[in-house]
Order: C-alpha cells, then structure tokens, then sequence
C-alpha cells in the first residue's frame, strides 16, 4: 500500500486486552471498574430527549467542565478542564501539539504500551527511559524508580503515568514538581488510576504552565464502555490543545453522563474504598502463594510468579479457567502477570484458581 504513509505501514498497532464474549469468564485484565456506575447517571439518560440530539454538543464540555471544577478544588476553574473521547485521544492530540516528524517522544518503559504506538504513528522520534526495578528474591516487594537524570531528558514531550501502569508504583509530587521545573518541553502526567491514590499532582498544575494531566472515568467511574477522558492544565496551554483536537470532540449524551457521574463523588469513593480494600487482601494472598509484586496505587498488582512457573503458563492455565489476566512477552516483565482487582467473589475465584494451580507446578 503504496499510497499510505512509511510509519503506518511499518506500526504494529496497539494490542488491547481480550474482550471475552463469554459472560462467565472473570475478567481480570483491562483494569475496569467491578462495580457499576452510580445510580444518578441512569435517570439522566432517560432526561435525553430528542431536542438534545439534533443540534451539535457544546463544543467545550462546558456542563462536564463546570462538574469537574466543583469537585477538584486547587483553585480549578472550567477553563482548567477539557474532555476528550477517552485519555487515549488526549494523549494523541497532546503528541500532536507538541512534537513535529523531527521532534521526540519520552516515555518510561515498562509502561503504557500505547505510547510508543501513538509516537510511531505520529512519526516523531521515540526515546525511551528505563524504570531501575530492583527486583527481590524475598517476600519483600520490588522496588521500581525513575531513572536519576529523567528531568534533564531532551524532548518535546515527556509522558509518565502515575501511578504507574502495570506496577502501581506510584511518585512523589517532589519529583514530579523537580521535573516540571527543569524539563523545557511538555509534561504529560496520566493520572489515569490517581483515583486509587493518596496523592495526585493537581496541585501542581497552577504552579508549571507544562503540566498536562490525564484524568479518566474508565477506571474510577465504571465508565469505560463511554470513552471519556479530560485534561487539566493551564487554561492558555488548554486553549492551544484545542486547536488540535476535533471540533465537537465529545457528544452530548457522553458530557450528560460523565457529568452526572463525577458529581456523586459519595458513590465513586465508596467504590474506590472497595477496591483499595481488596487490593491489600489480594496481594496479602500472592505473596503467601509464593508471589512477589511491589506496592500498587492503583486497581490492579503486579505479581512476578512463583519460580516454579512462567507468567505465560500462569496466564494460560488461569485462562482454562475462565479467568483473564494480563501477560505481556516483554523483557523485565514476563515473569509477571497484572491482576485487575475485581469484587470479592471475583478475587475469591482467582485465589481458589490460584491455590490449584501453584502446587501442581513441576517443582525447580
């Protein structure tokens, strides 16, 4: 295809988790919220009448922004927030914005696989960093750190998710502001998991006219089935961002929804709660199986398996049954599976899987 550009035709593409037809399989693998979304939403899509839909959306999110803004604090405004068709199409228009064919990307590896795709497609240049992972042979956890010199990286846009994805491993707003302070060019913080955290960087975001967070309500909200995502930053760097992304970019009944869910703030932190809860009994529960995985800010563990087997034959024999996790065949990483933490029947299933599968493991 001669017609199409080098970079496409030579992209891999972004591989997504299984998406399992099968509504008896537990599915531990794209970190989705376990639980429904909150009960409002559902009398707001009834509200949707048929004047909503002829005309176009608003073309800022303008009922979504104001929402956003009430719940944030930080001295966040409307003007600080704008949505997109999921985090993914921010992270596109933001690599866009900032980097020509000639200019570079950086991300740390492991990390969101998407990057380096949206960079090749985009046909900039890729530099990658390396997270120091000290793995440990004990029961004690690994350690994950971003390289020392990561604020003196040369690039026109600078993408780290934190918490981390896949480890949970989540930094400290002193470094991320040491890097805000020294990096020149963009800095994406993908805070597509902050709802899991102590901590997130909003507070920083009035302070560096470079920070760009990435917010989401596929994984604190039960709402990956919309596609919603917005930005916080900046309103003048905002503004800019808006020329790139697509004109009516996030339709009415998206803004009505995403709207309503972020307003019952009572509801998502009882979700939240849950699931933290669940995390720390989970990974209690590997790590007496024989697991190892670092502390997670997130919904989900890292867990580097038991020596007696390979993440792909975890991956496989949880598979059989009917359970899915994520394994990737990457260097560092596939010795680990990543476990979406699930409700507590669906992580009892796993561990009683799990329970099965590890002592009938050929011992080393």
């Amino acid at each position: 295809m001669s017609f199409l550009r080098l970079n496409i035709l030579q992209s891999r593409g972004y591989v997504p988790g299984e998406q399992p037809t099968d509504p008896a399989v537990i599915k531990l693998n794209t970190n989705e919220s376990p639980y429904p979304p909150p009960p409002p939403l559902f009398h707001v899509l009834p509200a949707l009448s048929s004047r909503h839909l002829p005309p176009y959306p608003s073309p800022s999110g303008q009922a979504f922004r104001e929402a956003a803004a009430r719940i944030h604090g930080h001295r966040i405004t409307p003007s600080h927030i704008l949505p997109f068709n999921g985090g993914d199409e921010l992270l596109s228009v933001a690599i866009r914005a900032a980097a020509t064919e000639n200019d570079t990307v950086a991300y740390l590896e492991p990390s969101y696989s998407l990057y380096p795709v949206l960079t090749e497609l985009h046909g900039a240049k890729p530099l990658t960093l390396h997270y120091e992972i000290t793995d440990s042979s004990s029961s004690q956890p690994s350690q994950w750190r971003l390289p020392a010199d990561i604020a003196r990286t040369r690039a026109a846009i600078l993408l780290i998710v934190n918490p981390n994805a896949p480890s949970g491993h989540l930094e400290s707003l002193s470094t991320l502001e040491t890097i805000a302070t020294t990096f020149p060019g963009l800095l994406v913080i993908d805070e597509a998991y902050v709802d899991f955290a102590p901590t997130s960087a909003l507070s920083l975001v009035n302070k560096y006219p470079n920070i760009l967070l990435l917010r989401t309500m596929s994984k604190g909200y039960g709402l990956a089935g919309l596609r919603f995502g917005y930005a916080i930053a900046q309103p003048t760097l905002l503004r800019e961002i808006e020329k790139v992304r697509d004109s009516y970019a996030v339709d009415a009944v998206s803004i009505a929804v995403a709207a309503a869910a972020i307003e019952d703030q009572t509801y998502a932190q009882s979700t939240w709660e849950k699931v933290k809860s669940e995390r720390a009994r989970v990974a209690q529960a590997l790590q007496a199986l024989g697991f190892t995985l670092p502390i997670s800010h997130s919904n989900f563990v890292l867990a580097r398996v038991p020596p007696s087997l390979t993440g792909q034959r975890l991956y496989e024999e949880l598979k059989a049954r009917h359970i899915l996790v994520r394994w990737w065949d990457l260097p560092r990483i596939a010795d680990k599976v990543r476990i979406t933490i699930g409700t507590p029947e669906q992580n009892n299933r796993l561990l009683t899987a799990l329970q099965e599968i590890i002592p009938t493991s050929p011992k080393q």
